[in-house]
């Protein structure tokens, strides 16, 4: 008989109210504690989460004795600290990208999971796209025979309707930079398909947000595919006004693809010998954040697959070592290391 699986959210933002109310509509899950710094009145939590709430991570534990999964959606340089605090005390974690703004952060999450024998599950909800999956399948099935050249294209818009509101974002410290903030997701997808990355070049520069962040906000990036083929990451938040295009287009020894539309939710071309396109399942819609739209609202994909693995029917879509592999290719592009 499967367990009622009880949840912890922290960080009542646009991600975080996420949680709770995909928690809230799952018969599996309890929502039984959520926290933030700010003051409870000031966040705008539905009436509906009516559960304890704490401004403090140590209060909280210290209150709680029946938390399973601690869901952590707070800013981007508190995930790594939080979620070792959760696994100190013996509870799972889920974690919204990224892991940690470096390898060695990732690497301590691990080994603490494994010390403690919990889990932790990495938020990569892209990989539940139609599209994506059909990416992968034709990809891991060889149609497309070998793969010659990728190339990755996010175009996004981020200008002050998206930073004037955030206390952290564009913060090197606590959002890291472009690449995990905005496009971790489509880096996922990359590893997830093709694999490793090596002879990474990159040029990087920041148009239009001098004055709002502390990094890039706009890069080219090559790199040589370790499983063969050639590869090339454009990205940029500096797009006016609204989001352009996430696609990726493969070429490859038996055929061509690509997928695209403004949040890679488009098949928008598949030419593939002796290869008839199947007809995919509808997308689901962008998360909407007013001002600006972000990846597939996708995450109860995400909690289900929480409550399955731990009541022992399933296992983790995106484990540890793989969010610790999309930290670890995006500080070797910020690096611009020759590997």
């Amino acid at each position: 008989m499967s367990k009622n699986i009880k949840f912890a959210v922290i960080g009542c933002g646009h991600i975080g109210k996420r949680h709770m109310e995909i928690i809230h509509q799952n018969s599996g899950a309890e929502l039984v504690a959520i926290c933030d710094i700010e003051n409870k009145e000031s966040l705008g939590i539905d009436s509906k989460h009516n559960v304890n709430f704490y401004q403090s991570i140590e209060k909280l534990i210290k209150t709680e004795d029946d938390i399973d999964v601690a869901c952590i959606c707070t800013p981007n340089g508190l995930h790594a600290s939080q979620s070792l605090l959760f696994l100190d005390h013996k509870i799972h974690v889920v974690c919204e990208k990224p892991m940690g703004l470096n390898k060695t952060e990732c690497e301590e999450i691990i080994f603490k999971s494994l010390t403690v024998s919990k889990q932790v599950f990495c938020v990569m909800q892209n990989r539940y796209s139609p599209p994506s999956e059909w990416l992968k399948n034709i990809i891991s099935s060889g149609k497309i025979g070998k793969i010659h050249m990728v190339q990755i294209n996010c175009y996004w818009n981020r200008d002050d309707r998206y930073y004037s509101k955030s206390k952290w974002k564009g913060n090197k410290d606590l959002d890291g930079g472009t690449l995990f903030t905005q496009f971790s997701h489509f880096i996922d997808i990359m590893y997830w398909v093709f694999g490793d990355i090596k002879n990474i070049t990159g040029r990087f520069n920041n148009f239009t947000h001098s004055h709002s962040t502390d990094f890039e906000d706009s890069g080219i990036v090559s790199f040589d595919f370790i499983n063969g083929g050639m590869g090339v990451l454009n990205y940029s938040t500096a797009v006016w006004n609204n989001n352009l295009e996430s696609s990726i287009t493969v070429i490859g020894e038996k055929g061509s693809l690509k997928i695209g539309g403004q949040y890679m939710d488009k098949i928008e071309y598949c030419n593939v010998e002796n290869y008839k396109m199947p007809n995919l399942a509808p997308i689901n819609q962008p998360n909407d954040y007013g001002d600006y739209k972000g990846s597939a609202a996708n995450h109860h994909y995400v909690i289900e697959n929480v409550i399955d693995t731990l009541n022992e029917k399933n296992t983790a879509t995106t484990n540890a070592l793989e969010g610790l592999k999309v930290v670890e290719i995006i500080e070797r592009i910020y690096n611009k290391k020759q590997t």
